[in-house]
């Protein structure tokens, strides 16, 4: 009886979770690109359980480690949001980002606009419009800082044509409020070869949700297992031969 109780509970509480969302002004995404993306267990930290496409997100780019990492990171996602064929436009006034390197993330690098500029309003001015055209399911801008006006502007721009918006921001000493849905950092980890094999592992990063909104922040262990997202269980990882073979080197 105690058990049905708290089920109830449970829905009552997910109910009410719902409905505050929608007074907040939080959509529900289109059923089309409501689904998940594959970040496993991630994903529960957003509202409703879903990754919010129909949103811009903030990457923390204050040091090359984080900025690679976060490339990284980002190339994965478009290789998942872009795989019904849609295009995407990359902006940048100083890029490091190498076009041949996204294969490693299956995401052709010819279905990407790369547009480097001089200056960074025009980073910000080419990213709104580009969020306003058809055919695109990302925009990715590297730029320094992005205040209120400039992030509601891109926000508006987004929650009209439903396409993501990624924002890697450089400098921290101008960091400011804005409006973005969701604030990251990535950092990048060890790879990890099974059984001795040559080469390199796939791509590993540490992940930190540092703020989304309606949602529960959070930091992971992540693979790129070359194809989808491998979220790192901590418990399997501590028992594991490979990490006990890691401390007899060390």
């Amino acid at each position: 009886m105690q058990y049905k109780t708290m089920e109830g509970k449970k829905e009552l509480i997910e109910k009410l979770q719902k409905d505050i969302l929608l007074w907040q002004g939080y959509k529900p995404q289109e059923s089309c690109t409501a689904e998940r993306i594959g970040l496993g267990i991630m994903e529960t930290a957003f509202p409703n359980g879903v990754f919010p496409t129909r949103g811009i997100h903030e990457f923390i780019t204050a040091i090359p480690e984080h900025s690679a990492a976060s490339d990284g990171f980002i190339s994965a996602l478009l290789a998942i949001l872009m795989k019904n064929g849609a295009g995407c436009v990359w902006i940048s006034t100083s890029r490091k980002l190498f076009p041949a390197s996204l294969r490693t993330f299956n995401v052709d690098p010819e279905r990407i606009i790369f547009m480097d500029v001089s200056k960074e309003q025009d980073v910000l001015w080419i990213m709104e419009e580009a969020l306003k055209c058809d055919g695109f399911c990302a925009v990715v801008a590297e730029i320094t800082s992005l205040n209120l006006t400039e992030s509601r502007r891109l926000q508006l721009a987004v929650e009209k044509n439903g396409v993501t918006g990624f924002i890697l921001r450089k400098d921290l000493r101008k960091a400011v409020s804005n409006i973005a849905t969701a604030r990251w950092r990535i950092s990048p980890l060890p790879s990890y070869n099974e059984d001795e094999m040559p080469g390199i592992g796939f791509p590993r990063w540490n992940i930190e949700l540092l703020k989304v909104r309606n949602g529960n922040p959070g930091s992971w262990e992540l693979e790129w297992a070359g194809d989808r997202f491998v979220v790192i269980d901590q418990e399997i990882k501590k028992d594991s031969s490979y990490y006990a073979e890691q401390r007899q080197i060390g």
